[in-house]
């Protein structure tokens, strides 16, 4: 991911829904903000045929297929410019079956593709003998339609211009070493313009939708919060309120169906502590992303889902306080001299983990200590670590001199280094329960760092497996030249410093929970009906993944198919009359 400043919204946080005629006072759900009632119609300030309430990654897209159906489409945009947390990101998307891997030869059969995903979605239910493997019907049906559906979305995309993509053929699923998984490459696709890095794609993606989304007539306006849906007698929805960053409030007709994509609700701390089930203080969303769509849909009777999940990722434990815009999760904990240790000094992880895995460790409750002893870990490294693995790139704990290291603890010595450490951890005690280290700290640290030498040395993790499985490499990041370790992601920390350390805990790249949603992207009410024209897509609805992060991409590939699904369905929708 880049570092890419995001403003937050200055607009107020009010959220109701509003009936176009009489009705009935709405209900809060789940402790959740109640709504209010107009009695009487009121005029619009400007009306289209589909409404789009964020433009980000699934918003635009959306608004983009609606258009093409030649659909009167306009994007309200809670933030100053378009993009939210997709302009952040490195903007792989994980797309099954896609067209670049049957050309070069290669089959994703379906029945393969859906045993992957209930496995990893479901474990505790996954049966392959079952016909939906243990899933649900709506997690079977919603999963099959990313299967359908991601492919023909970015094809479009691509043929319009609008996210022309070059294929990584190379790059694995997270899980592809699992047995039966049939396309364990070949599933990742990359705007076509990003760098070789492949970490400013969030950047490029974002240019090019705009720029085609202007260019075939989406009206995008920014500064634009919607707090509220308008419905008429019928329960419809036919259009929003806004609040503007001036202060001022208008309404919106949608003609046809409004579309929500406003992200999820990692930046509101109630619903995180209502909801998530891990004491996160944030992550790297767009500062944007507070949940509006889980509040405003509390209103209207919607099914809430898969709430107690997010997309996690390691971030670092003081952006994420100061709520800083340009923090990015850390994709990639780069070292090979480096380690990861808790407030006992003792190695509890493999470093190397994937970044969705590694963040319950973070959360691990001690019943005994009553306490979270892995809530912040210190990662460390030395100087070899520094020259060599220092990067701007996918988030990196290790960063380059001269770029922002404010997160950086430097010591002369271990003894200096836990000083600096202890002293850090200090201004942060009304944050984290006056987490401190142990007194033991020290003498646990250097045993730990004896124990690791060897086992580099020897090139096999005894302890943790680190470096064992071909997805740990690949985001191994850069290590010395000429290193002849039989363990690339491992190498004996020196004996001498100076060293380094950054404070790190669990977070959110954005939560996964909201509306429960058919595979068409109509929101669903308790009777698992749709909501007469409310659509949603992407992180502001819910994810049939359950706690599953399926592969690098596999948030953006499966938001394009359901944004396709979403805009062909709101097109179908008869024109409102009111």
């Amino acid at each position: 991911m880049t570092d890419k400043q995001q403003k937050p919204s200055s607009i107020s946080r009010r959220h109701f829904i509003k009936t176009s005629g009489a009705g009935v006072a709405a209900v809060a759900l789940g402790g959740l903000s109640a709504g209010t009632v107009s009695a009487a119609p009121e005029a619009y300030d400007s009306e289209h045929d589909i409404v789009v309430c964020g433009g980000g990654g699934s918003g635009l897209p959306a608004a983009l297929f609606a258009r093409w159906l030649g659909n009167d489409v306009a994007i309200l945009e809670k933030a100053a410019s378009p993009g939210g947390t997709a302009a952040k990101a490195a903007f792989w998307y994980w797309v099954p079956n896609n067209k670049a891997l049957r050309d070069a030869g290669n089959t994703d059969p379906k029945p393969e593709f859906m045993r992957y995903v209930a496995r990893l979605s479901r474990p505790q239910s996954y049966d392959p003998s079952l016909p939906k493997l243990g899933l649900s019907d709506w997690e079977y049906e919603m999963c099959e339609a990313i299967y359908e559906s991601a492919s023909p979305a970015v094809e479009l995309l691509a043929e319009k211009g609008a996210l022309p993509y070059r294929h990584v053929p190379d790059v694995p699923d997270y899980w592809a070493d699992l047995a039966g998984e049939n396309a364990p490459m070949g599933r990742v696709l990359i705007p076509k313009d990003t760098s070789p890095s492949m970490a400013d794609g969030g950047q490029v993606a974002i240019r090019t939708l705009t720029v085609a989304a202007r260019r075939d007539g989406v009206k995008i306006q920014t500064g634009q919060r919607v707090v509220s849906v308008i419905r008429n007698e019928k329960g419809r929805a036919v259009g929003v309120e806004v609040e503007t960053e001036e202060g001022t409030t208008r309404r919106v007709r949608a003609r046809k169906a409004v579309i929500f994509a406003s992200g999820g609700f990692t930046h509101d701390p109630e619903l995180r502590r209502n909801f998530l089930s891990m004491p996160v203080y944030g992550g790297c969303a767009a500062l944007t992303n507070e949940g509006d769509f889980v509040r405003i849909s509390s209103s209207l009777g919607a099914q809430l889902g898969n709430m107690n999940y997010a997309w996690s990722c390691p971030i670092l434990l003081e952006k994420a306080l100061a709520k800083d815009g340009s923090m990015s999760g850390i994709f990639t904990m780069t070292g090979d001299s480096m380690l990861m240790v808790n407030k006992y000094g003792q190695r509890v992880v493999n470093e190397k983990t994937l970044y969705n895995e590694m963040v319950p460790t973070f959360f691990q409750w001690d019943g005994t200590r009553a306490e979270y002893p892995n809530l912040v870990m210190c990662s460390i490294w030395d100087q070899r670590a520094q020259d060599h693995s220092a990067s701007k790139d996918y988030g990196s704990q290790i960063v380059p001199d001269g770029t922002d290291n404010r997160h950086i603890i430097k010591g002369e010595t271990l003894e200096d280094l836990i000083e600096g450490i202890a002293t850090r951890l200090h201004q942060y005690r009304s944050d984290t329960g006056n987490l401190k280290l142990s007194p033991d700290f020290l003498n646990n640290l250097k045993a730990t760092i004896h124990r690791f030498n060897d086992l580099a040395r020897n090139g096999q993790d005894l302890d943790f497996q680190r470096g064992e499985r071909a997805v740990e490499r690949m985001f191994n990041g850069h290590v010395a030249p000429g290193s002849k370790s039989s363990n690339p992601t491992m190498h004996p920390i020196a004996s001498e410093g100076p060293y380094y350390a950054a404070l790190i805990t669990g977070g959110t790249l954005d939560t996964k929970g909201g509306p429960r949603t058919n595979t068409h992207g109509q929101v669903l009410d308790y009777a698992n009906r749709p909501i007469p024209g409310l659509y949603g897509i992407g992180n502001c609805v819910a994810s049939p993944s359950g706690r599953a992060y399926w592969s690098g991409g596999a948030t953006l590939g499966p938001i394009m198919a359901f944004a396709y699904r979403a805009a062909n369905q709101a097109h179908a929708e008869p024109l409102s009359q009111d």
